[in-house]
């Protein structure tokens, strides 16, 4: 670090260094704010997600060359909503825009100026959520801004520094206080992640007004949240025709099992999903007549798609590698009704693009993307009326907040797992108006239980319960229900405690490193539990999830 400056007020030139500190100041403290995640469950941490989502300003701050204060702080804001990641992310880049609000109309901004402007930045995140917590980032954000703005009173020509000081000095109170107010936190013994990371920035755009320069101004490497296409060749598609169908079951008699099993035998990525009435079929393979013919024996097909993926491969990556517009791109309307929806795993995406959905984001637990990957696909989906599903309890903020920036009407259905979100799809009324839809999409998700089999991404201590790093753990409902070395057991326990005498349907959502004959062991396990159970077992090649399960 190299020696302090001494600065009176804050320009755009500084407020530009000041970001770009903060954004470094996280990103070397991400590690110790992800453990302090209370759960031990693998997620989008939240010291990943305020390393990346400041990092997302620190990327505009640097094409910047001395700026006024008003651009440096707009673009701040900017950058900060577009790349927010996770609610801890979204939290983050409220408290910069009101921040901004303030400060904008300034051409330097002293002590008060500053301690006004966070104060404001406190009000436009509070309002921004529907049921603020005690014990979090918004708790530590309103402490410090509050104890810095009584200070400016008492004194109204107090220093940018002392201003700085005291947001941190009563922040660290406030951090200190959270694990008294947060009964979860209490449990665990730690401090907020959250309002941790508040603090790394802020100590970091401290530094930076003192003058003081971290020497690893390296950029962060980008978080990829899809695929790389190109890096991909013919070779590695193992089969070349995207086959779907649906067949009328006129023949009630016939194995659905049978066929699932055949199927598997001609070609992967094999999604199966029934009702008294059809069989949806989706499937990988080389032989899409075979597949087909399969079908034909339930009764006549009610429609049929084949695609070719290598072609699909090639015209991707041309359209990958193509240069990117500067200016968003945004589909015309040509259809009332659209989706976007945000999953893991071939499987689920097909699933998902069976359903309906005209765009999925890659994404999910580890991998929460940001408000500008969510509204890029909905910019291109050519509806009128675009419902998103998170299917994620930590992107729904930034669903939100890609709704309001989107010139189409987005409606958000705060689905907080994927199976929430297959159930609004099939609900779904293509010919109903938009009230009737968003009421009834909403409403299925709460007739869903359910539940994910994971693993420990480290040791911790919950409800008294010592879990160790890599044991697998049974999650009903996101509360812990089991934890064991061996899988079985946990999932044992899992069904045990989802299925209940009146439950009608299950389903399996199976992922990477689980194989089908796993996935029939659990189909066992519900059966033993519910012999009337209709249970629907899908290839999902999910990660971080060996199991995804739901009972309605």
């Amino acid at each position: 670090m190299s020696n302090t400056t001494e600065h009176t007020t804050i320009d755009g030139q500084l407020f530009r260094s000041m970001v770009i500190e903060g954004a470094l100041a996280i990103r070397d403290k991400k590690e110790q704010a992800n453990e302090l995640n209370v759960f031990p469950v693998p997620d989008g941490d939240t010291g990943t997600n305020m390393s990346l989502t400041m990092a997302a300003a620190m990327d505009e701050m640097a094409k910047l060359d001395g700026p006024p204060l008003s651009k440096a702080v707009d673009t701040t804001a900017s950058a900060l909503l577009r790349g927010a990641r996770g609610n801890s992310g979204v939290i983050l880049s409220l408290l910069f825009r009101g921040l901004a609000k303030k400060l904008r109309e300034k051409e330097q901004a002293d002590g008060r100026d500053l301690a006004i402007a966070l104060r404001e930045g406190v009000d436009t995140a509070y309002k921004a959520v529907m049921k603020p917590a005690e014990g979090t980032i918004l708790t530590v954000s309103r402490v410090a801004a509050q104890y810095a703005l009584e200070k400016c009173q008492a004194d109204p020509a107090l220093p940018v520094a002392a201003v700085l000081d005291a947001v941190l000095e009563r922040g660290e109170t406030a951090l200190a206080e959270t694990t008294a107010q947060n009964p979860v936190l209490a449990k665990a013994g730690v401090v907020d992640a959250g309002g941790f990371g508040f603090l790394a920035i802020w100590g970091g755009m401290r530094d930076a007004f003192l003058g003081i320069r971290r020497t690893h101004t390296a950029a962060p490497v980008a978080n990829r949240t899809a695929a790389d296409f190109g890096a991909i060749s013919d070779e590695d598609i193992t089969y070349t025709y995207c086959t779907e169908f649906i067949a009328e079951r006129r023949d009630k008699s016939r194995n659905v099992a049978r066929m699932r099993a055949l199927l598997g035998e001609i070609g992967d990525s094999l999604v199966v999903v029934e009702d008294d009435d059809i069989v949806k079929v989706h499937v990988h393979t080389d032989e899409p007549n075979k597949a087909i013919g399969e079908g034909l024996k339930f009764g006549p097909l009610l429609t049929v798609k084949i695609e070719n993926m290598r072609e699909q491969h090639t015209a991707k990556v041309l359209e990958e590698t193509a240069p990117v517009p500067k200016e968003r791109v945004i589909a015309a309307p040509e259809k009332k009704y659209g989706f976007v929806a945000v999953a893991a795993g071939a499987g689920l995406k097909s699933v998902f693009t069976d359903l309906g959905v005209d765009r999925v984001v890659q994404g999910g637990q580890t991998m929460n993307p940001s408000t500008n990957d969510i509204l890029r696909a909905v910019d291109a989906v050519p509806a009128e009326i675009v419902y998103m599903l998170p299917n994620n309890k930590n992107i729904i903020m930034a669903a939100e907040q890609a709704a309001h920036l989107s010139d189409k009407t987005v409606i958000v259905i705060p689905t907080k797992n994927i199976p929430q979100g297959i159930s609004a799809l099939l609900v779904f009324d293509p010919d109903g108006e938009q009230g009737q839809n968003t009421a009834g999409m909403t409403g299925a998700t709460a007739g869903v239980r359910a539940g994910q089999v994971t693993y420990a991404a480290r040791d911790s201590e919950f409800d008294g319960k010592k879990i160790k790093e890599g044991e697998y753990l049974a999650l009903c409902e996101g509360k812990l229900c089991a934890s064991h070395k061996k899988a079985y057991d946990v999932l044992k326990k899992l069904v045990r405690e989802m299925v209940e005498p009146d439950s009608a349907f299950a389903t399996i959502i199976f992922g990477e490193g689980v194989t089908a004959e796993d996935a029939a062991r659990v189909e066992e396990l519900f059966r033993k539990e519910n012999k009337n159970l209709e249970v629907t077992v899908i290839d999902g090649g999910q990660p971080v999830y060996y199991y995804i399960l739901s009972v309605e």
